[in-house]
């Protein structure tokens, strides 16, 4: 566990364009409902601007980097880079520990679907064809280590669909420890799931010529983290 969960200790990158805030479990990246931390709000107050707004988005559940456009023009921008509408591109990368299948997936591969959101449950659900209302999502993945009970898995998502690394890995027979809604046997004590957002890259929307790249270590770090980043 980080010693001091403050906003001040977990922003891993700020200009006046943008700030990136390893988010921990609980945490609200946009849209917080009763009961769950406001994530923007607190950044917000201590920034003390006018605006802010989530660009990468990360589920409550889920930890690591979380980028925020700090002004209306970045925000724009960025959200058009992260959505593949842009000549520059951003990379996304993720940690996962998996509960370990009886059959293990290839070492590495990439997986494709066409995911499907249902509003009203807040859960996407991955296909193998496109249909009307689904959205193609790609990701790639490497398995990076193996425990007696847990796969460890470092993932680059292609696309930015909703829920999309814990649907499609659902789809394929995997489930991220603790994620009950999408699989998985038994939750996490201390709540959360075992998916962490390590690295960020993205052009600087103050100098196009200039990407900015952001790592996050696990705000928990604990012994099932460290034996993950042993085995890597």
């Amino acid at each position: 566990m980080l010693k001091n969960n403050t906003i001040m200790n977990r922003i891993l990158y700020q200009s006046s364009a943008c700030a990136v805030v390893n988010k921990i479990k609980g945490e609200a990246a946009e849209g917080a409902k009763d009961g769950i931390i406001n994530l923007p709000q607190e950044l917000k107050a201590f920034l003390k601007t006018d605006f802010i707004e989530a660009v990468h988005r990360i589920d409550v559940p889920v930890t690591g980097c979380a980028l925020f456009g700090l002004s209306k023009t970045s925000l724009e921008y960025l959200n058009a880079v992260f959505a593949g509408k842009s000549d520059l591109k951003a990379e996304k990368r993720y940690w996962a520990i998996l509960e370990k299948p009886k059959n293990l997936p290839p070492e590495n591969g990439e997986l494709v679907h066409w995911i499907e959101t249902n509003t009203r449950t807040n859960k996407s659900f991955a296909y193998s064809d496109a249909c009307a209302g689904r959205k193609k999502a790609v990701l790639r993945y490497k398995i990076t280590g193996e425990g007696k009970n847990y796969l460890f898995m470092e993932i680059e998502i292609l696309s930015g669909r909703h829920h999309q690394i814990r649907a499609q890995l659902a789809a394929a027979g995997l489930h991220i420890k603790g994620d009950l809604k999408y699989g998985a046997k038994r939750s996490e004590k201390s709540g959360g799931i075992r998916l962490h957002a390590r690295y960020l890259s993205f052009p600087n929307p103050l100098n196009k010529k200039e990407t900015i790249i952001v790592t996050a270590d696990p705000p928990d770090m604990d012994n099932l983290w460290r034996a993950f980043i042993n085995a890597s």
